[in-house]
């Protein structure tokens, strides 16, 4: 069903009462893994409008984005649908024109829309020198949609929020709810220096088990937490205007990251800090204070509930669900058994003898609330994490794997060459992902069951790649 068929066929679909619809505003920290929040307890965090935030609503556990990376995990935020169905393998590539967004069904049905601050990324590339040959076709054939799909698109840096939120709302049509997607900077590579004052004491951070200790490492690590507590800074400017113009009660409020941090173990890879992500929902008299679940959610969940929220169903194709009535602590509600995710391009490079994983990696996993089978398609690409390669931590971590110093499982998580096709892991025994316990006959059942849930998912998304062996 093509967008123009869908829009015909939302005439005949009620909409609630405009004065019951909620205002929306979705707030996407960049390259933010969980639990790096103060409220998910983690002892260097300093984040006390986010604490706030969460314990005015429900905190979840276990979110996961259906990519981890930008372009394929907001893909599928808009669309409710996984990146590959969407055919949004490719980084820079624009969001198809035919595919349907939680903006598009949200406008229709009476909302006023907008996105903000940092590329929302799903245009392609800019114009000019920087978005090359492509960027020129795109342009020509006039496939960049976001200005025609939303009635406020904005694309400006650090500095701006307060002015771009208030202009936005100052726009806003008298008796109209609204729906407003901000994208923030922080915390995504490059990190700056002193970016909150006074900066962590990179001797102090406590690093997470899969990072080996080298001082390198925890100097980089150390500034990603600094830039987490500078974007909770931006958050407050942000729900002190709701505040002041009385928007605040009925506002749905939404706050996530797109994707994990810029680190090994991180952006670009399947495993749990590449795709577990910070979320947290406040909605005043629908969503009970105090709450968290640990419940499975998926990035592709997100626009089906906010269309349920709103009264609106979802898109034929949109696999997402709706997690409302978790929301609403109705306890029919059914969690699911299963989130996926897909590795896919990343960036403006191309395919060289001296291309790395950070560039081109095709993986798919499924995960459980125990278990995660990844599917490496690419196994012998060498192992480089995205966009922080050249920084101090990765530098001597290469070093210290030439000269033998690396831990035996930090040294096998990131220099064994070819990587394992298939890798199982327990993340209750092990939750850094260590132990690949594929092919174990003690676990051939769940190994087995989680391969059949990934080959359906392939099927069902249209995936290009050869599924998984059913064994």
């Amino acid at each position: 069903m093509t967008r123009r068929d869908f829009a015909v066929s939302l005439c005949a679909a009620p909409l609630a009462a405009a004065g019951t619809r909620p205002n929306m505003l979705l707030l996407l920290s960049d390259d933010h893994s969980y639990p790096y929040v103060g409220c998910y307890g983690h002892p260097d965090m300093r984040t006390p409008t986010l604490d706030k935030l969460a314990s005015e609503g429900l905190l979840f556990h276990r979110a996961f984005q259906a990519a981890p990376q930008c372009v394929p995990s907001r893909t599928a935020l808009m669309t409710g649908r996984s990146p590959v169905s969407a055919r949004m393998g490719r980084f820079s590539s624009p969001l198809p024109p035919e595919a349907v967004t939680l903006p598009d069904l949200l406008r229709k049905n009476g909302y006023f829309t907008g996105v903000a601050r940092r590329n929302y990324h799903l245009d392609g590339p800019g114009g000019g020198a920087r978005g090359g040959y492509v960027g020129t076709v795109i342009e020509e054939k006039g496939l960049r949609t976001f200005a025609k799909r939303l009635d406020f698109v904005d694309q400006s840096g650090p500095g701006t929020t307060v002015d771009v939120v208030n202009q936005f709302l100052d726009k806003l049509p008298k008796g109209k709810p609204f729906f407003f997607w901000i994208n923030f900077n922080d915390p995504h590579h490059p990190w700056d220096r002193n970016s909150i004052d006074p900066p962590r004491d990179p001797a102090k951070v406590t690093l997470p088990k899969f990072f080996p200790d080298l001082p390198g490492m925890r100097k980089d690590f150390a500034l990603y937490l600094d830039e987490i507590s500078r974007v909770d800074g931006e958050v407050k400017s942000i729900l002190d205007i709701l505040d002041k113009r009385g928007l605040a009660s009925n506002t749905m409020v939404a706050f996530m990251g797109d994707n994990g941090m810029a680190l090994p173990h991180g952006k670009g890879s399947l495993y749990d800090p590449g795709l577990n992500v910070p979320l947290m929902v406040r909605w005043p008299g629908k969503v009970k204070p105090g709450g968290s679940t640990r419940s499975l959610v998926s990035g592709e969940d997100i626009a089906p509930t906010f269309l349920d929220a709103a009264g609106i169903a979802k898109a034929p194709g949109m696999s997402g669900r709706s997690f409302l009535k978790l929301l609403a602590g109705d306890s029919s509600y059914e969690p699911r058994k299963h989130i996926f995710g897909a590795r896919l391009q990343h960036g403006s490079g191309t395919m060289t003898p001296e291309t790395k994983s950070s560039v081109w990696d095709l993986s798919r996993c499924v995960r459980s609330d125990r278990f995660k089978l990844i599917y490496n398609v690419t196994p012998f690409m060498e192992y480089q994490p995205v966009d922080s390669a050249r920084d101090d931590g990765w530098q001597q971590m290469m070093k210290a794997h030439a000269e033998g110093r690396l831990d035996a499982k930090i040294d096998r998580a990131y220099f064994q060459n070819p990587r394992p096709i298939y890798e199982l892991f327990d993340l209750e025994k092990d939750p850094n992902e260590f132990e690949n316990l594929a092919g174990k006959p003690e676990l051939a059942d769940v190994e087995r069951e989680l391969r059949k849930a990934l080959i359906e998912k392939c099927v069902l998304d249209y995936d290009f790649i050869p599924p998984p062996v059913l064994n």
